[in-house]
């Protein structure tokens, strides 16, 4: 009977402290622990680019929803706004050809953009300026190319803004 009180008495005290400190689910920023509604409107773009701003706000409410830390409302609706401005597409060679070095092969297209995350009352509880990158290989048909790069470069904006408001870092 000892035995059996010692052994129920220990595996009660052991799954007590087992999992000491862990919380399940998303561990969000400080700043916006109390946001559970978020609104993301149409980000700014000040580039040349045509719809660039819904391609990269479709693919960071997408990422947002797919992190799940907060729920995409209105703005009427909304704890807090995201805010968005696409500053700069960025464009470089990355490779060149073997035997013509001036003539580019594949490009590396960045995007940069800043934002902001306001409360209601209008006060910024988070700030930032992600940059993302995308290599594309050119073919003849370098518009589409260019577009499906930069497609891929908001893809990964979008990851590397969801990450920063939605785990902090």
């Amino acid at each position: 009977m000892k035995k059996a009180s010692f052994l129920l008495t220990a595996v009660a005290l052991l799954s007590l402290v087992s999992c000491a400190g862990y919380r399940p689910g998303v561990s969000k920023p400080k700043q916006l622990a109390a946001v559970t509604k978020l609104a993301v409107p149409t980000f700014k773009n000040e580039t040349l680019q045509p719809r660039l701003e819904v391609l990269v706000t479709n693919a960071v409410i997408k990422q947002l929803q797919i992190a799940g830390a907060y729920k995409i409302v209105p703005v009427g609706e909304a704890d807090a706004v995201l805010h968005g401005v696409i500053e700069d597409i960025t464009s470089r060679q990355y490779r060149a050809q073997r035997n013509n070095t001036i003539k580019t092969s594949q490009l590396l297209v960045g995007l940069i953009l800043k934002y902001e995350v306001k409360g209601v009352n209008g006060e910024v509880l988070l700030h930032g300026e992600p940059r993302a990158v995308s290599t594309l290989i050119l073919d003849p048909n370098f518009q589409v190319t260019r577009q499906q790069a930069l497609a891929d470069a908001a893809s990964r904006l979008s990851e590397t803004l969801s990450i920063e408001i939605t785990e902090g870092w």
